[in-house]
């Protein structure tokens, strides 16, 4: 028995940067047909995070929901180690983790 899938229920998207914002990488989306992405939080090697742009993300939310996009998935840095031995890695970890899970609020609803 075969059965019709919604389009609305498959998700289906790729890596995008974050460079432009959120409400480019939801137009890029959009470009290619999907109705998902994955983004890296901050640069993928660790580090400071770009600030988050209030307007960005407004639009961005309000394009998502014209555009069925989402929901989307924010990816860690690769340096984030919470199992390090290392106290000091262990401790650079949890922050990014708390910052990442404190940015994602911006747009809820979302995946990390």
């Amino acid at each position: 028995m075969t059965t019709t899938r919604k389009t609305s229920d498959f998700r289906i998207g790729c890596h995008l940067s974050a460079s432009e914002g959120y409400l480019s990488m939801a137009k890029s989306a959009v470009q290619i047909g999907a109705n998902t992405f994955q983004f890296f939080t901050r640069n993928p090697r660790g580090g400071t995070a770009k600030p988050i742009d209030p307007k960005d993300v407004t639009a961005f939310l309000d394009y998502s929901r014209l555009n069925d996009i989402g929901p989307i998935l924010a990816h860690a840095s690769y340096t984030m180690n919470l199992c390090a031995a290392e106290e000091r890695i262990r401790d650079f970890a949890v922050n990014i983790l708390i910052d990442d899970l404190y940015r994602m609020e911006f747009t809820p609803g979302n995946l990390y």
